[in-house]
């Protein structure tokens, strides 16, 4: 019987989604909460593996139980034994071919960033704090030139697995909330760090730093050392997977 969670997480204490050898991760967390329900190793998989640092609102992963539960009770059960920065939102039962990476259609991010010059004392986990003036008109003119189908080669992390750098993103706009400034971005698919890449890019732009038409010219350049540094990763969020 396979089941679809939804999570919300905060990424500050963890290093990132994925398992690995002596670090404490959402995915471990996930699957130890499991064990102890069912009293046996359960293996789950997500969407996106978020890197460390990087929150999430609407991640999914699926996994199969070894018994007959009902969703609701599961969800109680899950709650109930996993930490308090880790919430199941929803749980539902799933086709037994489900696969919440493969058959997801787009993913939707959001980053954050606090412009102003004095720093906060509740935002520090969930923003970037940039003290310079942004302009969020000529952001949003970078941001556009993001849209379609295109090979992001420039803006992912050297040495990344995926076989293909071609993405296709579907919205990529800012928006002014008071003093922060709010990245919405949405694609079939992303590379490692190619959000907070193009994020570092566009505020690049913003201040002044990179003209405007360099946008396009790191996107045909296709070459990972001529774009700025990827941002900090604690202003990153996976805001829900569409299917």
């Amino acid at each position: 019987m396979r089941f679809r969670l939804t999570l919300a997480y905060d990424g500050g204490n963890y290093c990132g989604w994925q398992l690995q050898p002596g670090k404490d991760s959402i995915q471990g967390r996930v699957e130890g909460a499991l064990a102890a329900i069912f009293g046996g190793s359960v293996r789950v998989y997500a969407a996106g593996r978020t890197d460390a640092g990087v929150h999430a609102r609407g991640q999914v992963a699926a996994f199969d139980v070894p018994r007959p539960f009902e969703a609701a009770d599961l969800l109680r059960a899950l709650n109930a034994v996993l930490p308090r920065d880790i919430v199941v939102t929803e749980a539902l039962p799933a086709a037994d071919d489900f696969d919440p990476r493969r058959d997801a259609r787009s993913r939707i991010y959001e980053y954050r960033i606090l412009n102003r010059g004095r720093r906060s004392a509740f935002d520090y986990r969930y923003a970037w704090r940039a003290g310079l003036p942004l302009d969020l008109s000529a952001m949003n003119a970078a941001a556009a030139q993001f849209i379609g189908e295109h090979d992001f080669a420039a803006f992912r992390t050297l040495g990344s697995e995926q076989l293909t750098t071609v993405r296709k993103v579907l919205v990529s706009e800012w928006r002014r909330d008071g003093d922060r400034l709010v990245y919405h971005v949405e694609a079939t698919a992303f590379l490692r760090h190619m959000v907070r890449t193009m994020v570092g890019a566009m505020v690049a732009v913003g201040s002044g730093k990179l003209p405007l038409e360099r946008i396009g010219q790191l996107i045909e350049g296709r070459d990972r050392g001529l774009a700025p540094a990827a941002v900090p990763a604690h202003g990153l969020f996976l805001l829900a997977v569409r299917y």
